[in-house]
């Protein structure tokens, strides 16, 4: 749980993702938030709680959380937002298609089932998901209802496969993963996801709206100039076998010099 003010939400989420029973560990990063998040995780049965000394992005912390799971020998790993937006209902399913081997990769679409708009989603958000997909679906050569969600399962294999470090720190950085995994050839499932949009549920403006829409488009274009081989970019440099990235990620978690931000 990539986590920043979110104390108000956190222990529903914890308790709707324990009832599921199939979850072993759960761990929390707190991004120097301005409220308890910390405090709160701390008290919660069995979780791993880290703290961000200073804030350092959606995807700073994301990076962070995937390298605990990766050192704590997870083999299937899920990120779900501690504001309680989406519904953790949905782990067993997502568990279930990455343990049979079936997909490396599964999101849960708010678009499918049309959940967006029903759960609240501001209309000019729902506008620019819908204008950004079909653009990046295009550009990235995939037919997925959506690239945004924040509802993400992951097998381990395809973790280590990725170039993480090399993504922004920002909220570009959900985008970056799903265009990697893409670029590793790696088929990406889908899972109808019903969503809630309320005061305590993490959102950003419309501003840094703005900005990550174009990332998302820089990201898509930059991955269709390398597969065109007339751009060279970190973050599709990934050996298509993943070799390359599995050692690199490998050799990082195993060094006890390397520093977790």
């Amino acid at each position: 749980m990539p986590a920043y003010n979110a104390a108000n939400t956190l222990i529903d989420t914890f308790n709707g993702v324990m009832e599921q029973g199939v979850v072993d560990q759960v761990i929390v990063v707190d991004d120097a938030s301005r409220d308890a998040t910390a405090d709160v995780a701390e008290k919660l049965s069995g979780v791993i709680v880290f703290r961000h000394e200073r804030n350092t992005g959606y995807g700073g912390n994301q990076k962070t959380c995937y390298r605990l799971a990766l050192q704590e020998d997870a083999d299937i790993i899920i990120m779900v937002h501690p504001d309680f937006q989406y519904t953790p209902k949905l782990i067993p399913p997502m568990v279930a298609m990455i343990a049979t081997g079936l997909y490396p990769c599964v999101l849960g679409s708010r678009i499918l089932g049309g959940y967006a708009l029903k759960g609240g989603m501001p209309v000019w958000k729902y506008i620019a998901n819908r204008f950004l997909t079909a653009v990046e679906n295009i550009l990235l050569e995939a037919k997925l209802s959506e690239y945004h969600t924040g509802y993400r399962a992951f097998s381990r294999e395809l973790l280590e496969r990725l170039p993480l470090e090399a993504n922004s720190d920002d909220f570009a950085f959900d985008n970056q993963v799903l265009a990697e995994i893409l670029w590793l050839g790696c088929t990406i499932a889908e899972i109808s996801c019903p969503t809630k949009y309320f005061p305590e549920a993490s959102s950003i403006n419309f501003r840094r709206s703005v900005r990550y829409g174009f990332g998302c488009l820089w990201t898509a274009l930059k991955f269709r100039l390398a597969k065109m081989r007339m751009l060279r970019s970190k973050l599709f440099a990934t050996d298509r076998e993943g070799s390359g990235a599995s050692e690199a990620i490998s050799s990082r978690l195993n060094d006890p010099r390397t520093p977790i931000p």
